[in-house]
């Protein structure tokens, strides 16, 4: 299969992709796939093929390729900003609804990847901590293969997810405070059980399942936008997208050009944009990171952290904060002027765009894609 090897993403150190992978065994680093296509296709045969998230088979990692399992992740609408476009003051601003993919949120689209690839490996348990709707997710694959599933999640997480998660299968731990201590709880118990860690970023796969968002914008608008702003919590989607930028390259389907990144957070949980305005190259830890109702931006460390940073900087991009009540106001705006009943994560990139273009990095020229990543409906009680 086109897939050849992992590098670690921090020491570039290789690392053997038939053998079971967690995080980079000298430094700690994520593990990225690298992959080697003797004859890559040209945009207009992948275009010819059936939408979804295993269209361009050349570059994912699976052994079974276009017949590996799938719940019908990928393929999610851009849609037109309408009124939303106006109020905002962009008129070619587009949301790219990932609340369409199985589960109802962007976290499938790495999961099936992540999954699909550890059973194939020999994975029967697996498990992650979760600020939610990775959580759903993992469990909705796993049934799908077979496999285990054991999620460790904050107990402020909204009590819909946490149904959804057992109801799909799996064993779900309530842990008081962040994501983070519900990791810190995982990993003392994790290794002795025998479970498979699907942890952001540390196994590889998740990536490329994230990726594909990339490709998709190229898919559906011919060239890629002027700028993409994502909510950003572990960042594995504006690692996968960045990454799949320059896959795209490498087949000769575009040219050095790239969107300008933008990271969003919640001001109360903002590490990637405070290492971003103080010029760092990775991101200290958050502490006592405020409660959000963007729950999935409520994460206080991501080991990504210098990948997202690169990115960004490389882009010309930056890194913005927005306010509980910047985000409900956006959530609100997609709701009542564009017809989505998004996340508060996306209601969050709406803020974001505001900022953005009050302070003149979004001009009304732009084509500006802003990532809405689950549905609202998860979110009522919050």
């Amino acid at each position: 299969m086109p897939l050849t090897h992992l590098v670690c993403g921090r020491c570039d150190q290789r690392r053997d992709h038939r053998v079971l992978q967690g995080v980079c065994r000298a430094c700690g680093g994520p593990l990225l796939a690298r992959y080697s296509v003797d004859h890559p296709p040209s945009l207009d045969d992948v275009l010819r093929r059936r939408p979804g998230q295993n269209r361009l088979v050349e570059l994912a990692p699976s052994d079974r390729g276009p017949d590996a399992p799938t719940l019908g992740e990928g393929a999610t609408p851009l849609v037109p900003g309408g009124r939303l476009a106006d109020a905002v003051g962009l008129p070619e601003l587009l949301i790219k609804d990932e609340a369409q993919n199985p589960t109802a949120s962007f976290k499938a689209r790495g999961m099936a990847a992540a999954m699909a690839r550890a059973s194939e490996l020999g994975v029967t348990a697996a498990c992650l901590p979760s600020a939610g709707n990775a959580g759903g997710a993992a469990a909705a694959y796993g049934a799908l293969h077979g496999v285990e599933i054991h999620v460790y999640v904050p107990a402020s997480t909204p009590a819909p997810i946490v149904a959804e998660t057992r109801a799909l299968g799996a064993q779900v731990t309530l842990v008081d405070g962040t994501i983070a201590d519900a990791g810190a709880a995982l990993e003392a118990v994790a290794d002795d059980r025998g479970w498979f860690s699907l942890a952001t970023l540390k196994e590889p796969y998740r990536l490329e399942g994230k990726k594909v968002m990339g490709f998709e914008l190229l898919y559906d608008l011919g060239a890629l936008p002027d700028a993409i702003l994502y909510p950003t919590g572990g960042g594995t989607g504006l690692i996968g997208m960045w990454k799949a930028f320059d896959e795209m390259q490498a087949m000769g389907w575009i040219g050095p050009e790239r969107p300008r990144m933008y990271s969003v957070q919640a001001d109360g949980c903002a590490p990637m944009v405070r290492a971003f305005e103080q010029g760092l190259t990775t991101a200290p830890v958050w502490q006592d990171p405020a409660r959000t109702t963007a729950f999935g931006l409520r994460v206080p460390g991501a080991l990504g952290d210098f990948l997202i940073l690169d990115a960004l900087r490389s882009s010309g991009g930056g890194a913005v904060a927005v306010s509980e009540a910047a985000i409900a106001d956006g959530t609100a705006k997609m709701a009542t002027l564009l017809g989505l009943q998004g996340s508060p994560e996306g209601g969050a990139c709406v803020a974001a765009a505001e900022t953005l273009m009050a302070r003149g990095d979004l001009s009304a020229q732009d084509r500006v894609v802003i990532f809405n990543t689950g549905h609202g409906l998860k979110y009522l009680e919050t």
